[in-house]
C-alpha cells in the first residue's frame, strides 16, 4: 500500500531560521482520528563525500556537535541550497574541511535522514584523484582532520565510535563495495 493514508486539514509555519522551518500540521491520521503532526522542513541538502586516495586511505572530520553535546568523527561534511548543484556543495565542503580537491566526484546514495520527522535529505559522493591545500574552514567550525585507512575507518563504525548517520552509511557503503566484489 503506497497511498498517503494521512490526510491534512491546516497547515501552520511555527518557526523559522537560516537553516530550517516548522510546521505544525492538523490532519487525520490513518484511522482517521484528528491528529498533529509538525515537520521539520530543511533548507539545504545533507552533503556527505568518502575522499579515497590510491591505497584506500580516507580522511575523516571531528568537531564538537552541539545538539549532541558531543565530539563526533565524520566523513566530510556540510550542506547545499536546495536548488542549487550538490557536486558544486560536496567540492567545496571537501575543499572547506579537509582542504582536498578532487578531481573524480561520484555520487553514491541518497538518505532521508530522519524520515519520522524532518524532509532532511542527503547526497553522498566518493571522491578520487586527490590533491591538497589548505583547509578553510568557517568561522563556526573547530576542525581536526585525520586520515585513516577505509578497514579502521569500517571499525570505527562497527565498534560505535563514528555514529553519525551519512557517515556510517557511507562508510559502510564503500567498505562493502571494496572489500565484496
Amino acid at each position: 500500500m503506497e497511498n498517503n493514508p494521512w490526510k491534512t486539514l491546516k497547515s501552520e509555519q511555527v518557526y523559522e531560521s537560516g537553516w530550517i522551518k516548522v510546521v505544525k500540521h492538523d490532519c487525520l491520521n490513518p484511522a482517521n482520528k484528528p491528529a498533529i503532526y509538525s515537520v521539520v522542513n530543511f533548507k539545504n541538502l545533507a552533503i556527505g563525500i568518502v575522499p579515497l586516495d590510491e591505497h584506500n586511505n580516507t580522511w575523516l572530520v571531528g568537531q564538537w556537535r552541539y545538539p549532541m553535546n558531543s565530539y563526533s568523527w565524520e566523513i566530510p561534511e556540510g550542506g547545499g541550497p536546495l536548488g542549487t548543484d550538490p557536486l558544486e556543495a560536496a567540492k567545496r565542503e571537501l575543499k572547506e574541511e579537509t582542504g582536498i580537491i578532487a578531481q573524480e566526484l561520484t555520487e553514491i546514495m541518497h538518505l532521508h535522514l530522519s524520515n519520522s520527522a524532518t524532509d532532511e535529505t542527503a547526497i553522498v559522493y566518493v571522491a578520487r584523484n586527490l590533491s591538497f591545500e589548505n583547509s578553510e574552514p568557517e568561522e563556526s567550525e573547530v576542525l581536526q582532520v585525520k586520515k585513516v585507512h577505509i578497514n579502521e575507518a569500517f571499525e570505527m563504525v562497527n565498534t560505535g565510535q563514528i555514529t553519525d548517520a551519512i557517515s556510517v552509511a557511507a562508510i559502510m557503503k564503500v567498505w562493502i563495495s571494496l572489500n565484496w566484489k
